[in-house]
C-alpha cells in the first residue's frame, strides 16, 4: 500500500511543473468545472500507475493540473465508485495519493437524490455531515500510522471554516444554498420511496453513493474537507417521478455554473 502511494506520487509529480495543496473532486455532470481550469495540464488515469479507470458515463477519467480564479489545483475528473466493482481502498487511492503530493484541502462534489421537503431540483447543499451506509469502510484492515491514526475522529468531517466561507460566498453573490447531511449508500439502484423515507428519519437531506469514503480517508490523512452536493431528483412516499441518469446529468450541468462560482470564489480568498 505505502509502496503503490509513492509510486504513484513519484509518477505525478515528475510529469508536473507545479503541485497544488488545493485538490477537487468532479462528480456526475459536474465534470465541464474543467472549461474554467486555466494552463491546463491531462494525466489520464489509465497512464497513472495504479490507479483505477473510471466506467461511469460523465465521468471522463482524467487527473488535470491547472489554476482555477488564480489558484494551483487538482483536479479529479471523474472518481470511483464501489458500486463499479472496486474495493474501498481503489475508491479511496486516489486521495492517499493527493495527500502524499501535499494537499491540505479537498473540495468534493457529488450529484445527490433529496429527501428534505424544502429542497428544490437545481439546489445547491452544502454538506454539514454525513451518514455512512456503506458496507465497508475505507479503513477497515491494517492501519499505516504514516497514513493517519486507528481510530480518526469524524467530528468535524467538513469543516466549519470552508462552510462559512462559503455561505457568505454564496450571500455575497446572492446564490441560494442549503445546508444538509449526505446519505452515502453502495447503489447502483436508485433509491426506493421508502428507502427515501428512511433515510429522512434517521436524519438525512441528500443521498448519493459516493463521497462518504473519500471524506473518510480524507479525515484520516489530516485533509480539510468541502463537500457540495447539487440536488438533481427529489424523492419519497409523495414523489412519483422515476428518476434517470440522464435527467441527474442535466439538472447538475444546469447547476454547474452556480457551484463553480461558489468554489471560484472560495479559492480565490
Amino acid at each position: 500500500m505505502l509502496e503503490k502511494i509513492k509510486q504513484t506520487a513519484d509518477y505525478i509529480r515528475a510529469k508536473v511543473t507545479e503541485v497544488p495543496d488545493t485538490a477537487i473532486i468532479l462528480g456526475t455532470g459536474l465534470g465541464a468545472l474543467v472549461d474554467h481550469i486555466s494552463d491546463k495540464q491531462f494525466i489520464p488515469y489509465s497512464e497513472i500507475p495504479n490507479f483505477p479507470v473510471s466506467t461511469v458515463e460523465g465521468h471522463s477519467g482524467n487527473l488535470i493540473f491547472g489554476k482555477l480564479g488564480n489558484r494551483p489545483v487538482i483536479a479529479m475528473q471523474g472518481r470511483f465508485h464501489y458500486y463499479e466493482g472496486y474495493d474501498m481502498k481503489q475508491v479511496t487511492f486516489p486521495v492517499r495519493v493527493m495527500k502524499a503530493l501535499g494537499v491540505k484541502t479537498l473540495y468534493v462534489s457529488n450529484a445527490a437524490g433529496g429527501m428534505n421537503k424544502e429542497f428544490r431540483v437545481g439546489d445547491i447543499m452544502i454538506i454539514t455531515d454525513h451518514i455512512n451506509l456503506f458496507p465497508e469502510n475505507p479503513l477497515r484492515g491494517k492501519n499505516y500510522e504514516e497514513l493517519g491514526p486507528r481510530f480518526p475522529a469524524m467530528t468535524e468531517a467538513y469543516s466549519h471554516e470552508l462552510i462559512a466561507l462559503a455561505d457568505k460566498v454564496a450571500a455575497d453573490k446572492g446564490i441560494r444554498v442549503m445546508h444538509g447531511v449526505y446519505v452515502g449508500t453502495p447503489g447502483p439502484t436508485f433509491e426506493t420511496p421508502a428507502e427515501y423515507e428512511y433515510f429522512r428519519v434517521i436524519g438525512g437531506d441528500a443521498v448519493g453513493m459516493s463521497t462518504v469514503p473519500e471524506v473518510i480517508v480524507a479525515n484520516h490523512a489530516g485533509i480539510k474537507v468541502f463537500g457540495v452536493s447539487v440536488i438533481t431528483d427529489l424523492g419519497g412516499k409523495d414523489v412519483t417521478d422515476v428518476p434517470t441518469h440522464e435527467e441527474v446529468q442535466l439538472a447538475a450541468q444546469k447547476a454547474q455554473p452556480y457551484m463553480m462560482e461558489i468554489i471560484k470564489e472560495m479559492l480565490a480568498r
